[in-house]
């Protein structure tokens, strides 16, 4: 199992577009991108804390309906 790691904001937009997600679009002060009807927040940093990263992920299981596992996200 591998463990979860800091992550770029690019690399991170680019695994929510492998995962379906439409975007980032300009928002008034995130951009954010988008998955059927759901609205998804992306931050402005230029990399991601582990605890930002997670809770950003929480989110994303929210609005796919599963759980994402960590081999999942780092082979995506």
């Amino acid at each position: 199992m591998s463990p979860w790691a800091p992550c770029k904001r690019r690399g991170f937009i680019r695994r929510l577009r492998k995962l379906g997600f439409d975007g980032p679009f300009a928002g008034t002060r995130h951009h954010f991108m988008i998955y059927g009807e759901n609205r998804l927040a992306i931050p402005s940093n230029k990399e991601f804390s582990m605890p930002q990263l997670r809770m950003m992920l929480r989110e994303v299981e929210l609005i796919l309906g599963r759980r994402i596992t960590a081999d999942e996200w780092n082979h995506l």
